[in-house]
């Protein structure tokens, strides 16, 4: 050790990346789930809350609610929101307030006030306080008045802060509040109208809301309300939280594995350099067990030291990003060291260093004395015996079973690892037909080009080791690229054109031939479609409540939350039935339920099968009489679930319904949005451009985070490049002498090297594509079920780089070589 960390540099490096991305990635993760449930009473606004939608809880629902404790009541609802002069208009995501609210944090409001003040009726015009985003829509300031539903309200204060809203989860529109009184007078509450009713409670006494939850599912089973406590406050949040983690985790992982790459290559080099030492403790007596011990302690203490820099650095990131985060979570402050985080990157690192280690330390203590002494390389040795091997898959086996233990989503884990195990071993193919190809090459008369070609399938060549450290971080940023640029070009290009214009929303009974007439005087060359539309929560699948041993990860969306259902007495348009038999159109019997065929498939349901539905507090048990394809990606009317009409008899509903008009201009829809907002004020109008722009952005944003981690497996690639064309230099100072000795200029070996780098980049950069495209394809086709096709650009781009990275790189180490003078060499020969 003390004779310096010359030839470990790169290896140093490759172990602090990886370990820095899997300490950082996971300290950040912990960071951000720890802050939301510590701050869980203020998150969710109470210690409990229950939750129903279309009609507020009532009976001994309510008493029981009012018997644990101070509550406060509120409501939401989507609705539309114009200004006074009804020249604009936005969707708005409108939430009302009781007297009580809030009963935990402070709703920050600027000027600052009270939410009761703020919210009063004052002269007859209720208060209303609005996101900053409210007002730069509409062109509106503090003090001007707008108009919701069939009332007037007064803008009095912006919202600074909402201490309750990650609980109320994503919304596609900005936030404005009211006072339950002002809501009332909207007219926007009406039979059937979506309106999602919660009541947020400070528990009195020492009752826990964990009990308290248990109490309410136990004793009143078909009150069709979701009930949260604090301790999970924000559920989809934290879920989505912890499978970015993973992904970034494992882009970690994979960075870690190819830096492997580069630890063994410089093992392998520092060895080289050590034989004559070997050979001297082997002829004084030490055992070839000794002298791999001597070295793999040297090495597992240096990797050590890469390990502590990187855990410092991936310790210090969620200090750095707690201040980017507090915008949107509420983690400023919360940041602090997390063990655990650091202990799994500390022992990834750890059992990658021993297992690319061992391999070549186990092959170097197998030379005899003789061989090393006469100057003998150990790269053209046999594969090291058993043990070593057995050591250095025992390693990995660990790695990789911690990997999947610790995932959030096994399964994916799982698939990851092996497709990265799977990209190793094809790159070693690749690099075997790359020398076979080279090797039965015609010969040439080009010397550059000859011994280019001579290069590439040597004993000793580069070419394994430039392939396999470049192709796997080059594949994954292909894989990468390849999915988010077909996903945007999916939802800004295909999609908005098989979309439908416009979705109209809580249209009445009492009022939809109405509607219907005046959208197609508006727009008479549209195609409209309206449906009945009720809001409803699965409750049981065959009799069982569904939970997460009984259903499998994939279809759990479907049970979370509200689902919108319809009835129809027809196959509805543009849907084909893959099993059973539609109800006939008068049928009156048992409830029936038509099931989207890919869901029931992810819940495992099948023809005949039950499923409980809960519906304005009353719950509906209908059989499976057909499985139907449904088209997700085509933005029109469709709905997991489609009942038989029967089922629904005499339950108050509302109407959605869709507009399409491919020829409409931006200006004759804004037109027809005033309109239609005017004369139907209680309707809201969702603008599916705005939505598709909204998602555009969000994909964007996500896609730029992914590659920017993906970029970290590319970085730790070009690191374990640098390294192997390092490790190479000596044998290529041999090479560059010789040749010159026998006339060879600095002009023709530049060219011949440039080659040898360019052919072998090359080869690498069409794998890479190769792999990347068929990953991609079946993330889009079987995964995601969205078409595939290639990108051109992200082709040319790959091959670009990596014939700059594998020529540049090369060439700035042989640069070196070729500088040398011929004696000295000569005379070590």
């Amino acid at each position: 050790m003390r004779g310096g960390l010359s030839g470990f540099y790169i290896f140093i490096a490759c172990v602090l990346l990886g370990t820095m991305a899997i300490a950082g990635v996971n300290s950040v993760s912990q960071m951000m789930t720890e802050s939301i449930r510590s701050e869980g009473r203020t998150i969710l606004g109470g210690d409990i809350r229950f939750e129903t939608v279309g009609q507020p809880a009532g009976g001994k629902e309510r008493e029981f609610i009012d018997s644990l404790g101070t509550v406060t009541e509120g409501a939401g609802i989507r609705t539309m929101a114009r200004t006074a002069d009804e020249s604009d208009q936005t969707l708005i995501e409108l939430r009302a307030l009781d007297g009580a609210y809030p009963l935990y944090g402070a709703l920050g409001l600027s000027p600052d006030m009270t939410p009761q003040n703020a919210l009063a009726q004052t002269d007859g015009v209720y208060g209303a306080v609005a996101a900053p985003i409210f007002f730069e829509r509409l062109g509106i300031k503090v003090g001007d008045r707008i108009t919701v539903g069939r009332s007037e309200f007064e803008l009095r204060a912006q919202i600074t802060d909402e201490p309750d809203a990650l609980s109320e989860g994503f919304g596609f529109a900005p936030r404005l509040m009211i006072s339950m009184e002002g809501l009332d007078a909207s007219g926007l509450i009406r039979p059937g109208s979506i309106v999602e009713y919660s009541y947020r409670v400070r528990l009195a006494g020492d009752r826990t809301a964990r009990a308290v939850s248990d109490i309410a599912k136990a004793d009143f089973p078909d009150a069709g309300w979701s009930v949260r406590t604090s301790d999970n406050a924000a559920p989809a949040l934290s879920n989505n939280i912890e499978r970015f983690s993973q992904f970034l985790t494992l882009v970690g992982l994979t960075a870690l594995i190819v830096g492997g790459v580069g630890v063994a290559n410089a093992v392998r080099a520092f060895i080289d350099g050590k034989r004559g030492v070997i050979a001297t403790l082997k002829c004084v007596g030490a055992s070839s067990r000794f002298v791999i011990l001597v070295y793999l302690i040297q090495v597992m203490l240096i990797a050590s030291a890469g390990i502590l820099i990187g855990l410092v650095i991936g310790a210090a990131i969620p200090f750095l990003a707690a201040g980017a985060l507090s915008a949107i979570l509420p983690v400023a402050g919360k940041a602090a060291l997390y063990p655990v985080a650091l202990l799994q990157a500390a022992v990834f690192g750890l059992l990658v260093a021993f297992a690319f280690a061992l391999a070549p330390l186990g092959r170097a203590g197998d030379v005899p004395a003789t061989a090393l002494f006469r100057q003998l390389s150990f790269d053209g040795t046999a594969w090291p015996r058993w043990p070593y091997l057995l050591g250095s898959g025992a390693a990995l086996a660990i790695l990789c079973a911690l990997a999947v233990a610790l995932a959030d989503d096994r399964r994916v884990a799982g698939i990851f690892l092996l497709a990265v195990a799977a990209a190793f071993v094809v790159l070693n193919l690749v690099s075997r037909v790359v020398q076979a190809i080279a090797r039965r090459a015609p010969t040439v008369r080009s010397t550059p080009l000859r011994l280019a070609i001579g290069n590439i399938h040597r004993p000793g060549a580069l070419t394994p080791s430039v392939v396999l450290s470049l192709g796997l971080g080059l594949a994954l940023l292909v894989t990468l690229a390849q999915i988010d640029t077909n996903l945007r070009r999916e939802i800004s290009g295909n999609l908005p054109d098989r979309a439908p214009n416009f979705f109209f929303v809580d249209i009445q009974a009492s009022e939809i031939e109405a509607f219907r007439t005046r959208l197609a005087e508006l727009a008479p060359e549209s195609d409209i479609e309206t449906v009945p539309m009720l809001r409803g929560r699965i409750t049981a699948l065959n009799g069982e409540t569904p939970n997460a041993e009984n259903v499998p990860p994939e279809g759990r969306w479907v049970l979370r939350g509200d689902r919108g259902l319809t009835y129809a007495p027809k196959l509805p348009e543009g849907s084909a039935l893959t099993a059973g038999e539609w109800w006939p159109e008068d049928y009156t019997g048992e409830p029936l339920v038509s099931f989207s065929a890919e869901e029931a498939g992810e819940l495992g349901l099948k023809l005949g099968d039950t499923v409980s539905v809960s519906v304005l507090g009353r719950t509906i048990t209908a059989k499976i009489a057909n499985l139907r394809e449904v088209e997700w990606e085509s933005l029109s009317i469709n709905f997991v679930m489609v009942f038989s009409p029967s089922a629904f008899a005499g339950a108050p509903h509302s109407w959605l319904a869709t507009l399409a008009e491919p020829g409409a201009t931006n200006e004759q829809e804004g037109q027809l949005l005033r309109t239609i907002t005017a004369d139907f004020p209680t309707v809201t109008s969702v603008r599916v451009k705005d939505a598709i722009e909204l998602a555009d952005r969000l994909v964007g944003q996500i896609g730029t985070a992914i590659r920017a981690a993906a970029a970290i497996a590319l970085i730790a690639s070009v690191l374990v490049l640098s390294g192997a064309l390092a490790a190479g230099n000596r044998a290529r100072g041999h090479d560059a002498v010789v040749l010159k000795t026998l006339g060879a200029t600095r002009k023709t070996l530049i060219g011949a090297y440039s080659l040898e780098y360019g052919l072998i980049g090359l080869s690498t950069a069409l794998f890479a594509l190769g792999f990347g495209a068929l990953a991609s394809w079946f993330v889009l086709t079987r995964i995601m079920s969205l078409p595939s096709s290639f990108v051109p650009e992200i082709a040319i781009a790959t091959i670009i780089a990596a014939l700059v990275t594998t020529i540049g790189i090369g060439l700035i180490g042989t640069w070196r070589v070729l500088g040398q003078k011929a004696a000295p060499m000569l005379r070590e020969l």
